[in-house]
């Protein structure tokens, strides 16, 4: 009766979070899975099969490197403690090393007998007592054990996946790469229950300086640690998030595997319960970046993100910078007048200038409301587009109009909400190597319409937390963090005006739709980056009911030439969006978890890029 009355209370804590964060429907649509894995599930759902195991153990992994995984170890409790000797010991990949440092205290001295005896029975397993110095002190004595030409920091509390070894030293012999990342799961006592997986995107810059999102398993070469200096004790707390950063300075973008192969382990002691467990925690990590941005030569100040244990760097903005706000309308005064006496009031950054571009409208009343502009909104001009309906047709020829050196494509059915919005998109579409920038965009009722684009999604492409309530944190806080994405809506993208020449503009060949898609994925192929902010808000006035028109035979046929043409022109990227984990859905836009469980559990789902 009591684990009944358990199951029902952790349901209802479920639901409640879930309503609150996702609303009613989306909440129904996850309910069944949730039910079935947690109550009901008999399989693993990111375990390889026996079989699949086996066929690794069998593999010659000669001349496949070393990977010394170290942990530091403190009055660490038995069943734990076991649990995490024996998840190396059965690894399917022998080419690993265990380094120990324990600075458990007297009373907890059968820890130090524990690993003392496995030693003896295993070479691969290396054991040293320590004081207790902190924890980063702590895991570079056990990575002064190490010498396999990789390392690995796991806690003393956690589990490796039976093919972790397997897979992190098969992936750094086929690429080389100077540091690796994998997937993880949270779990509680059993790692073939998990209650979460934590998919994880391809390198993301943006988004490891607003959190810690690489985390477990860290795989980087022994050298590098080294030259990096090791774990820093000053950072203790965000001392991964810290040494991450190092790591890349030097070596570079980091290589992701997308499987699950680590298990992170919740209880009231663990960061991965919050960060209420450990208050220090947030000091740390502005530590870590301030320290970043200095030796990266940025300029830039740390401060909390919207959630704990998210940050924000917010950069100088730009100076003499003009933005020309371009903004198509065609009659609908009414949405252009919110649009624009939004913009007008509440907007702190004031060096724009908003270009209307008047495109086929019919109603004499909209153009004794264009004459007025100007005198009721200094800056604001019309310019007239006289030929079809085309939108990146429309965009492209106010441009022509632009003085600014960014330019901000806009939707006239939007309605600012922060008077922010655009200085926050404004410095980061200013620091190198970005491209262009997207905003936050709501549905009048306050659910997400917009929070970036992910391509694949559908088909195509699809928004980010789409329909999600105002206010919550998404997915492993991608709703509430700057963030790199492959595309944005253009409904609100703010461009350098020289990268949106150099690329021609819009494809006017995609008249109406995917043409913001196409753009930011052609930006994305000049080695800029695609970047989000939850900073820069917006109500956009789209119907939740709009869609293609299916009984006009001229729609349908434009809007599939425009699918083949994206496909046509971006199929390797709708294959794979890099900032969107193969582990989650691509049938919904709410982050949900990849159904098909074969992904995980079968090797032949997924190799490293050539």
């Amino acid at each position: 009766m009591n684990q009944n009355l358990k199951r029902i209370r952790e349901l209802g804590g479920y639901f409640a979070d879930q309503i609150k964060e996702q609303g009613p429907a989306s909440t129904l649509r996850r309910t069944a899975g949730f039910v079935k894995r947690r109550f009901f599930g008999k399989k693993a759902r990111f375990l390889p099969k026996p079989a699949v195991l086996d066929a690794q153990r069998a593999v010659d992994s000669m001349g496949w490197p070393v990977i010394s995984i170290c942990v530091p170890l403190y009055n660490t409790p038995m069943p734990y403690l076991k649990e995490l000797l024996d998840s190396v010991r059965t690894q399917t990949c022998p080419c690993w090393q265990l380094c120990l440092a324990d600075a458990s205290d007297d009373a907890h001295a059968e820890v130090g007998r524990v690993c003392a005896a496995a030693a003896a029975t295993d070479r691969r397993i290396r054991y040293v007592k320590i004081e207790n110095r902190g924890i980063s002190a702590n895991t570079n004595a056990a990575a002064k054990l190490a010498d396999g030409e990789y390392m690995a920091l796991a806690d003393h509390d956690d589990v490796l996946a039976p093919h972790a070894v397997y897979w992190m030293s098969h992936i750094a012999k086929q690429t080389g790469a100077a540091f690796l990342y994998s997937d993880e799961a949270l779990f509680e006592t059993d790692i073939k229950k998990p209650r979460a997986g934590h998919f994880k995107p391809d390198y993301a810059p943006e988004y490891l300086e607003c959190c810690n999102y690489i985390c477990h398993l860290a795989v980087f070469r022994t050298a590098l640690f080294r030259q990096v200096g090791e774990l820093c004790p000053a950072c203790d707390g965000s001392q991964d998030h810290d040494l991450f950063l190092r790591l890349i300075e030097q070596s570079g973008p980091p290589v992701h595997v997308p499987k699950v192969l680590y298990y992170w382990r919740v209880h009231a002691g663990s960061t991965s319960g919050g960060t209420a467990a450990k208050p220090y925690v947030a000091a740390a990590a502005k530590r870590a970046l301030a320290d970043h941005l200095r030796r990266t030569g940025r300029k830039g100040e740390v401060k909390d993100g919207l959630f704990p244990s998210t940050y924000k760097v917010e950069d100088p903005l730009p100076e003499n910078a003009l933005v020309s706000i371009l903004i198509p309308n065609k009659d609908h005064t009414d949405d252009l007048e919110k649009a624009l006496s939004s913009i007008y009031e509440k907007t702190v950054y004031r060096n724009f200038e908003v270009i209307v571009i008047e495109n086929n409208s019919t109603d004499p009343a909209t153009f004794a409301y264009y004459g007025a502009l100007p005198e009721r909104y200094p800056g604001c001009r019309v310019v007239k587009w006289e030929g079809a309906f085309n939108y990146s047709a429309i965009n492209n020829f106010g441009r022509r109009a632009a003085k600014g050196n960014y330019l901000l494509l806009l939707n006239n059915d939007v309605e600012v909400i922060n008077g922010e919005w655009l200085g926050e998109m404004l410095s980061l579409c200013a620091r190198p190597g970005v491209g262009a920038v997207g905003a936050m965009l709501y549905y009048p009722d306050d659910t997400i319409q917009h929070a970036g684009v992910i391509v694949g999604l559908g088909g195509y492409a699809g928004h980010s937390h789409k329909y999600a309530r105002r206010g919550g944190s998404g997915y492993m806080f991608r709703a509430s963090t700057v963030q790199d994405l492959s595309a944005v809506t253009a409904a609100c993208l703010l461009v350098k005006a020289e990268v949106y020449d150099r690329l021609g503009g819009l494809d006017e060949g995609f008249q109406v739709a995917f043409n913001d898609v196409d753009f930011c994925l052609r930006i994305r192929k000049q080695g800029l980056r695609v970047v989000w902010t939850p900073y820069a808000q917006l109500y956009h006035y789209e119907s939740k009911s709009r869609g293609l028109d299916e009984q006009d035979p001229a729609k349908k046929a434009r809007f599939a030439a425009e699918q083949q043409r994206l496909r046509a022109r971006h199929g390797d990227v709708l294959a794979r969006d890099p900032y969107y984990s193969p582990g989650l859905t691509l049938d919904r836009e709410d982050f949900s978890e990849n159904p098909d469980h074969r992904f995980f559990t079968e090797d032949r789902d997924w190799q490293p890029e050539e």
